[in-house]
């Protein structure tokens, strides 16, 4: 059990943007295999193994909207639009509401560009930290990640 302060393990969410990259497959995946661009893989290895940590991460897809580090989906091409956004917003309050009543958090980190940032603001967890240029700041989501003490 953790205690105020103590961010051990699973108490946070990350919310990782899709990406361009990806493998190609006619046969699903776990979301979080198909993506193999952007911060994607960095997110990945750090959750490789662990079922707990694994599922305190969601992708946010401009096809798919907001789904889990496990959705099976296979190769798309869906560029983020103004149309995607607003299905995106419309959509994505509820499902991480459903989310986050089986895994709370208190603190969420987004890995995303401003225009799917949009899509999910307000976010209803008490610390936020955005990252809307992740690639140029790996340092930064690794010390969120530790402060949370993921691997």
């Amino acid at each position: 059990m953790s205690v105020a302060g103590d961010h051990t393990g699973p108490e946070g969410l990350v919310i990782v943007a899709c990406s361009k990259r990806k493998i190609v497959t006619s046969h699903p995946v776990p979301a979080l295999e198909l993506y193999q661009g952007w911060v994607v893989p960095q997110v990945r290895q750090r959750v490789q193994g662990k079922p707990a940590l694994r599922s305190r991460v969601l992708v946010i897809s401009a096809l798919h909207g907001l789904i889990t580090a496990d959705t099976a989906i296979t190769t798309y091409e869906q560029p983020m639009t103004a149309e995607r956004q607003a299905v995106i917003a419309s959509t994505a309050p509820a499902r991480l509401k459903t989310h986050l009543a089986k895994y709370p958090a208190r603190e969420a980190l987004l890995l995303m560009e401003p225009d799917y940032v949009q899509s999910l603001v307000p976010l209803p967890v008490p610390v936020v930290h955005t990252i809307t240029d992740p690639m140029n700041h790996h340092s930064d989501i690794d010390a969120v990640l530790t402060s949370w003490r993921w691997p």
